[in-house]
């Protein structure tokens, strides 16, 4: 589906299934005519999953939440259910990790999909709508984003938010995509401890910023910015199977030689660190993520350091990759040039993505690049280029599995 595009509904019942890179948080709210909730009773989530006709389904972290529309138990009066998402983590917006809603049938039949596309600052959206039109029911793709969160959708349909015990500092100069309408005191605020007071009403989302988005392998190889992220799949042709992490550094002005070391950690769906694959430890989850070996200088043309990840041999628990670069010898990464990382098909031996890392912090460690597994099976790869201080792959545990 694109925005604005509608289908009729084939079922009474449907779910929404919503997924995403990174932890959401799903809700549904049932809305009247003038496009409000009738109490906050109507806003569905995790800490009230269920009310007439809809419900909301948690999947427990290895599958997307959804939210369960019975349009035949839907109350008198209610003509729209909009579907909405957050991400989990505190101030995290949806640039290059766009949510994609499945919109299924009681029996599993997938009935439609829509990503969001061209996604920035936004820190909500209203991805879906099941709406009520001539006595039918239909499914719409919207795509709204909010920049003030679940706060501002919640608000915006006439649902209560508590308000901070002192006030908030004013937000930077972004603005929800419609503005925030009064509404009345309530009588029993909804206890959702995710939802942050609404921010003061300011102008439409940002434009996406350079590098955000997500990409494919259709037009051959990709050069990835910062923050920006590739599905490693190329239209009509089965997922990747076996890929190789390279990673290359030089000296910097002509100095001495760097002893850096390429690791990869490994998450499961909870950010649980499963293990880490290093110099000291060349083979991990049997075999199935392994190192090429330690390279103490940093010498000669093309890679340094590969690691070798058989992603069809992954187990199931595996869900994150984070690819790590420390500088074990204690030099920062201001005295390295060119220090990159690509993806290369290990079948055929072609490059797919490349990420140059144009700045430099005076750092002991990098972390490079991401993948996520999606529900759908295939992988993502996202730039990152984030440092951290820390000379061994031990400390980087932490702030990868934040960065997830």
């Amino acid at each position: 589906m694109t925005p604005g595009s509608n289908i009729p509904l084939s079922t009474a019942r449907v779910a929404v299934d919503v997924a995403a890179p990174v932890r959401l948080d799903v809700s549904g709210l049932l809305l009247t005519a003038d496009g409000k909730v009738r109490s906050d009773d109507d806003f569905i989530f995790y800490n009230q999953p269920s009310g007439p006709g809809v419900t909301y389904r948690s999947g427990g972290g290895t599958a997307p939440d959804a939210i369960v529309v019975d349009t035949a138990a839907v109350p008198p009066g209610i003509e729209k259910i909009v579907v909405t998402a957050s991400p989990d983590a505190a101030g995290q917006t949806f640039q290059g990790i766009e949510p994609t809603a499945t919109i299924k049938a009681d029996d599993g039949s997938v009935l439609a999909t829509f990503t969001p596309p061209q996604l920035g600052t936004e820190t909500a959206l209203v991805i879906v709508e099941i709406y009520l039109r001539n006595g039918a029911w239909k499914a719409r793709a919207v795509g709204q984003g909010y920049a003030n969160g679940l706060a501002g959708i919640a608000t915006d349909f006439g649902v209560s938010v508590e308000e901070p015990a002192a006030p908030a500092p004013a937000p930077a100069p972004v603005q929800p995509a419609q503005p925030v309408q009064a509404m009345p005191a309530p009588t029993t605020p909804p206890v959702d401890p995710r939802v942050a007071p609404p921010a003061p009403a300011a102008a439409p989302p940002a434009a996406p910023a350079a590098g955000a988005g997500k990409i494919n392998l259709d037009k051959g190889r990709v050069s990835l910015q910062k923050n920006q992220t590739v599905s490693l799949v190329k239209g009509g042709q089965p997922l990747l199977s076996q890929v190789k992490m390279g990673l290359g550094w030089e000296p910097a002005f002509r100095g001495k030689d760097i002893d850096l070391d390429a690791s990869v950690i490994a998450f499961g769906p909870q950010r649980n660190h499963v293990d880490s694959c290093y110099f000291g430890k060349l083979s991990i989850v049997n075999g199935a993520i392994k190192h090429s070996g330690d390279n103490l200088t940093g010498e000669g043309g093309g890679d340094d350091e590969v690691i070798v990840v058989d992603l069809g041999r992954l187990p199931q628990d595996v869900t994150g990759l984070v690819f790590t670069v420390n500088s074990f010898s204690g030099q920062k990464f201001t005295e390295v040039a060119k220090a990159y990382c690509r993806l290369i098909d290990a079948a055929t031996g072609e490059e797919l993505v490349r990420f140059d890392l144009t700045s430099a912090e005076a750092q002991t460690g990098v972390m490079m690049a991401k993948l996520i597994r999606q529900f759908s099976g295939e992988w993502d790869m996202t730039a990152m280029g984030d440092f951290v201080k820390s000379r061994t792959v031990r400390g980087m545990v932490k702030p990868a599995a934040q960065a997830l």
